[in-house]
């Protein structure tokens, strides 16, 4: 697959966002920031957000919501790449952000769930109601990994709910065209999860949980999107790119990236056929011509 390099030297960029004037939002989780990216590669920030800035969504305000999992130790290697390690010294914990794009005002949703904080939210999808789903992938210290789930909130801080624990750190979201279906990836595991949904923000308790086809070689899965004939890509470590797999888990399909840290995938462009994908531990947005369109969210610009 033939990649264009859309801009570099971000400070591990992930959660693009595809915007209609042909820019694409990033987050700069090492930078801590939310950084425009216009269509010529120039690069703009819009909100300084501290900690580590992870998954973005846009939501039914036009906001963009900010999965903040709280920072990262770094470490750069001899080749200049860049690798997230553990908490942070200054670590206090994980955050749903707000971002307002036009004058990059920052509101905090969420710190907690009933009474237990966030530790590293992720990964976030808003579905048709305007409410959203998002990952809380947890923090690692020298001999303790925190146990985490999914969680669904509403978009104007009334209401957070932990819907699936426990998960062995839940990363990348998405939901089905037809909105019946949650697809979850756990990144140690390699493991792509699908979840029935009974209604907004409940999942379907008489239907057990099934896995995606899972490949064999050894990998971890970051974030995901879906396709308008409903696969679910999902950015794939390690083995460095995008592996699609049809919705019941029957066909699977791997697409190299130049980046051992592939680390997500958003769909834009008139058509939804341009794939933004960050290869985080180089720095780069690049795009690419996908083989299907992708699935419109339902609030993109």
């Amino acid at each position: 697959m033939d990649v264009t390099v859309m801009t570099q030297g971000l400070a591990f960029p992930e959660g693009p966002v595809a915007l209609s004037d042909g820019a694409v939002l990033v987050v700069e989780i090492q930078r801590g920031t939310l950084t425009r990216v216009a269509e010529d590669g120039t690069q703009s920030i819009v909100a300084e957000l501290g900690g580590g800035p992870n998954g973005a969504a846009l939501g039914p305000d036009g906001h963009c919501y900010i999965c903040n999992n709280g920072g990262f130790e770094w470490h750069k290697g001899r080749d200049g790449r860049v690798f997230p390690g553990e908490q942070p010294a200054n670590y206090t914990g994980g955050r749903i952000e707000r971002v307002d794009l036009k004058t990059g005002a920052v509101e905090t949703l969420y710190e907690a769930c009933n009474g237990e904080r966030l530790k590293g939210p992720n990964d976030l999808v808003f579905d048709q109601t305007g409410g959203f789903w998002f990952t809380d992938h947890g923090k690692t210290s020298p001999r303790t990994r925190d146990r985490t789930g999914v969680f669904y909130a509403a978009a104007d801080g009334s209401r957070i709910e932990e819907v699936i624990f426990p998960m062995e750190a839940p990363n990348g979201i998405g939901l089905s065209p037809d909105e019946k279906t949650l697809y979850v990836a756990e990144t140690p595991t390699g493991r792509l999860w699908a979840y029935a949904i009974a209604s907004p923000g409940a999942l379907d308790v008489d239907i057990p949980r099934r896995m995606l086809a899972q490949r064999p070689d050894f990998h971890m899965f970051d974030s995901l999107a879906v396709d308008a004939s409903g696969n679910v890509c999902v950015a794939t470590l390690i083995t460095g790119g995008i592996t699609s797999h049809s919705p019941d888990g029957s066909a699977v399909e791997f697409f190299a990236m130049p980046d051992v840290l592939t680390t997500n995938i958003a769909f834009g462009g008139e058509d939804l056929q341009t794939a933004y994908i960050t290869l985080s531990s180089t720095g780069k947005l690049i795009k690419a011509t996908w083989p299907t369109p992708g699935l419109r969210l339902n609030f993109q610009a």
